[in-house]
């Protein structure tokens, strides 16, 4: 009987040295991440990426639209007669 307690204690011992290794290592439990975690981060990443450049290319054409319609309108002059001239 004795033997199996002190089998219990270095075991007990064994594991509780490896659980402290591992947490000086890696950090506490809840620190740790997996690897579905950063999945899950990357491709949250690619989509925010993507709505960012979309928004971006958005922005840009209709800045470009707009400033294509006010050229036009100052470029086009009337003359007394009613015609229009470019």
């Amino acid at each position: 009987m004795p033997d199996q307690r002190d089998t219990v204690l270095i075991e007990q011992a064994k594991i509780q040295r490896m659980r402290l290794g591992a947490a000086l290592v890696y950090g506490h439990i809840g620190e740790r991440r997996t690897v579905n975690d950063h999945m899950k981060r990357l491709m949250g990443s690619i989509i925010v990426a993507a709505i960012a450049c979309a928004a971006c290319v958005g922005v840009s054409f209709v800045s470009q639209l707009l400033t294509e319609r006010a050229q036009q309108a100052t470029s086009t002059v009337q003359t007394p007669t009613g015609a229009v001239t470019p």
